[in-house]
């Protein structure tokens, strides 16, 4: 067996963990394991005999290589870098075969600690080549001739005995994700596999990546409902499979995504401009605005293709790729949640991909610099992704361009210089990055126009949660509009227009105005009581999935929720929350709402919401499975464990409890029999409410016995909208399609309404058509007495129904029922809102 590896300090100071160095690329051990070294003397000292490898222009920092292939990183202190090379003297040039406690490079402490953001040096692994390390000194004084690490050949990165591969498992999926295996989902697959000591990869129609790598599953182009074969070998094969599997199957919050906006254009837009004057494009974020135009021009980087060694030129990418991990970790810490901590994931993502990182090395290998055999290696996914017959997925293309750019504007030593733009612009470029929008300060800008991308890029999906109106694929016609120019940006209509007359722009600044002013007063009045025009009360709730959601809505004019998903307490999780969890998180959401009553649906998971430790068998129609009450009824123990929590929360708000996915009068029965037990249990006191959600249409058609044995009826038209329709919303081609004002679904809805009446119960909506003004007229012409919505539609909800007429509700419920279509439909609630609420 061969000998272990023994590292000496490199430094005599004061040793410690990496999770105690003050840079994230490091703590978090990016780079690779090791320990850290606060020094008390100048000198760097070779931790075992080994070869220079790299050596950084700057002297801070180097890299060594054993003969047994294991790579060891010195760094001295954080952020010197920016020094220059100043108070560091090498010892050593690259190539150089060094031996254990040899000078490698004298550095000024004093110097040091005056300039740098810190004195720790790290000492990394970062190729351990087949080593693990199994001996480590990181707490205290330590002096060159002490042994820090001690490294085992044969072993894996756990510190066991690598075992044999094993024979091949394999296992079938299909894809629920609405957009694919996109940028986000591919980092997540990603990080998944790189926990286990297995091989995965993952193939579809002929192609074949590995799980560890994100940039190739993303080239793989694997969109909603395909089906994918995952391969593992490897001692935790079988673990590794279940967790990849079981991720994706999960849709990791996407599998119930809105429908995806219309496709960018496959041609290109003349460069003309068209007879009226208008650009057109693609919708990316809804708006209108009007502005400057504010140009922002493409820079061409000059990267040198020869090398200046191999061993400097990896170290130079090495570098490279850690300021730019270190960067996105930075702006990682001040975005906790939401779209733009997704995609800066996905992007540090990419900086670990096996395979994009393998393509460069061997071009620097062939004696290429690092800019060029990054960016090479990079041109080859992006030409992969472009081929992708997905639009979408092909729209990923920006994330591996904007990665590209970051790195080799590190390796050249450019500074990245954005653009003075002036308050209120629209900003207009032929291509905009995620990193370059991200860059501008919110509210900066009134809008957006882009010459190409498309309505799911990253861009687009940053700008809608900007707040942001913007188009893009609006072609080479953009190039005609000079800076400066006056735009008006009608985002809703995907139209641009340069250079308004004076009529044109009164009337889009008097829309503006209006809409301001609109949203103003609804903002204003949104926490009284909603009421329609002849003082009826129409309480509008919000639908909630946390304790944020919760405190939001309290404070922005919810009148209570009608819908608690309480999913988001179950999913990605290795086991399910007990009883102690459940009710300490209803308690803090019904005490949030002050008072305000609370709907809690019970656990709609199954189908296309798997959890690991739920494992179903596999279900050609998920849609048509065992989901819902289906599941709660075949696992009682998860039901009466959700039902007693939410007993125990009941005392601290008005609580009551929903039963999802029901068809038939015997689900409700049990699920009230199961109720009442737990009530007995428990000896609560007082009545709990149970309603039914009719989100089948079996439900709407017998909702007059659902609602002589339930206490409310609660509407989810995005289910009921699918089934009546039998069209899946997550499906690519047929997601615009799925218009809950269909007026087949109407009429379910109108059944549902006088099936509850006929028992005097209230029937709610707190599916997608609640917050849809378009529907709220029609929904209360039905007979629906409560609307449940996002919380950030309420305001504007409220402010539209005080101005309905009951009667005239129902004259426009009516005719929507007996339109030909839900195009026809919406055509009539537009004309009645223009004429009636306008």
């Amino acid at each position: 067996m061969a000998a272990d590896l023994v590292l000496l300090a490199p430094l005599d100071g004061w040793a410690c963990g990496l999770a105690e160095v003050p840079d994230p690329v490091f703590a978090q051990a990016m780079l690779g394991d090791g320990i850290a070294i606060d020094p008390t003397a100048g000198v760097l000292r070779a931790p075992c005999d080994a070869t220079v490898s790299s050596l950084h222009a700057a002297r801070h920092a180097l890299s060594l290589r054993t003969s047994g292939g294991v790579e060891i990183l010195l760094h001295l202190g954080l952020d010197t870098v920016t020094l220059g090379g100043e108070g560091f003297e090498a010892l050593i040039a690259e190539g150089q075969a060094v031996k254990a406690g040899e000078p490698l490079i004298r550095f000024d402490l004093d110097r040091l600690a005056r300039s740098a953001k810190s004195l720790v040096s790290p000492m990394v692994i970062t190729q351990p080549a087949g080593h693990a390390i199994v001996g480590r000194h990181a707490d205290g004084l330590v002096t060159a001739s002490d042994t820090v690490l001690t490294l085992r050949p044969g072993l894996d990165a756990a510190g066991e005995a690598a075992a044999p591969a094993g024979p091949a498992i394999q296992r079938t999926i299909l894809v629920p994700l609405a957009h694919g295996l996109h940028a986000r989902p591919a980092a997540r697959v990603a990080h998944c596999a790189s926990g286990y000591r297995a091989e995965v990869t993952v193939a579809w129609a002929g192609r074949e990546a590995s799980a560890r790598s994100p940039v190739a599953l993303m080239t793989l182009g694997l969109g909603h409902g395909d089906t994918a074969t995952l391969t593992a070998s490897g001692p935790e094969a079988e673990d590794a499979l279940a967790a990849i599997a079981g991720l994706i199957e999960s849709g990791m919050g996407e599998a119930q995504a809105q429908a995806p906006a219309p496709a960018a254009p496959a041609t290109p837009i003349a460069a003309s401009a068209p007879a009226d004057g208008l650009l057109r494009g693609v919708t990316a974020a809804p708006g209108l605005a009007i502005g400057v135009a504010a140009r922002r021009a493409r820079t061409e980087l000059a990267v040198p293709e020869p090398g200046q060694g191999v061993a400097h030129e990896r170290g130079a990418l090495t570098a490279a790729l850690a300021e730019v991990a270190r960067q996105i970790a930075e702006a990682g810490a001040r975005e906790q949640l939401g779209p733009r901590r997704a995609i800066l994931d996905a992007h540090r993502a990419f900086l670990d991909d096996p395979t994009l990182l393998g393509e460069a090395d061997r071009r620097i290998g062939e004696g290429k610099s690092a800019g060029f055999a990054w960016k090479a290696a990079v041109g080859g996914y992006v030409d992969a992704l472009r081929s992708l017959a997905d639009r979408r997925m092909a729209e990923r293309v920006d994330d591996l361009i904007d990665l590209e750019r970051r790195v080799l504007t590190v390796l050249l030593g450019e500074t990245a210089q954005e653009p003075e733009l002036p308050a209120g612009a629209i900003l207009i470029a032929d291509e905009l990055l995620p990193s370059q929008l991200m860059a501008i300060p919110q509210g900066r800008l009134a809008g957006l126009c882009v010459g190409g991308g498309g309505p799911t890029s990253h861009v687009a999906i940053l700008a809608a949660a900007m707040g942001l109106p913007a188009v893009v694929a609006l072609g080479a016609a953009l190039d005609a509009v000079p800076e400066g120019a006056t735009l008006i940006l009608d985002a809703d209509a995907a139209t641009v227009q340069p250079a308004p007359d004076a009529r044109a722009l009164e009337a889009a600044q008097g829309r503006l105005a209006q809409r301001t002013e609109r949203r103003e007063a609804a903002r204003a009045a949104a926490r009284d009581p909603s009421r329609l025009a002849d003082g009826a009360p129409l309480p509008v709730l919000a639908n909630l999935g946390s304790l944020a959601d919760a405190e939001a809505a309290a404070a922005g004019g919810a009148e209570g929720s009608g819908l608690l998903r309480t999913e988001f307490l179950f999913l990605e999780r290795e086991t399910p929350p007990d009883e102690d969890e459940q009710a300490e998180r209803y308690k803090a959401i019904a005490e949030a709402l002050g008072g305000r009553p609370l709907v809690i649906r019970l656990l709609d998971i199954g189908g296309d919401k798997p959890v690991a430790y739920l494992p179903e068998t596999h279900e050609d129609n998920p849609a048509l499975g065992v989901r819902g009450v289906r599941l709660l009824l075949r696992r009682p123990q998860l039901l009466r464990t959700q039902l007693r929590a939410i007993l125990r929360a009941a005392p601290h708000g008005r609580c009551s409890i929903m039963v999802p996915m029901v068809a038939r009068l015997s689900e409700l029965q049990a699920v009230r029999a199961a109720l009442e037990s737990a009530r007995s249990d428990l000896k609560a006191e007082g009545r709990m409410d149970l309603g039914v959600m009719i989100e089948t249409p079996a439900a709407a058609m017998i909702a007059d016995r659902l609602a002589a044995e339930a206490d409310f009826l609660s509407i989810g038209t995005n289910d009921l909208t699918q089934y009546a329709l039998a069209m899946d919303r997550g499906h690519p081609e047929l997601a615009g399609e799925v218009d809950g004002l269909d007026p087949a679904v109407l009429r379910l809805i109108r059944q549902a309404c006088q099936g509850g009446a006929g028992q005097g119960l209230a029937t709610s909506v707190c599916g997608g058509l609640a917050g849809d003004p378009a529907a709220i007229p029609i929904l209360i012409g039905l007979g629906v007495s409560k609307l449940s919505m996002p919380t950030a539609a309420i305001p504007e909800a409220k402010a539209l129904i005080r101005t309905l007429s009951p009667k005239a509700c129902q004259r426009l419920a009516e005719a929507a029922l007996a339109a030909p279509s839900a195009e026809a439909v919406r055509a009539l609630s537009d004309s009645f809102l223009n004429g009636e609420a306008g």
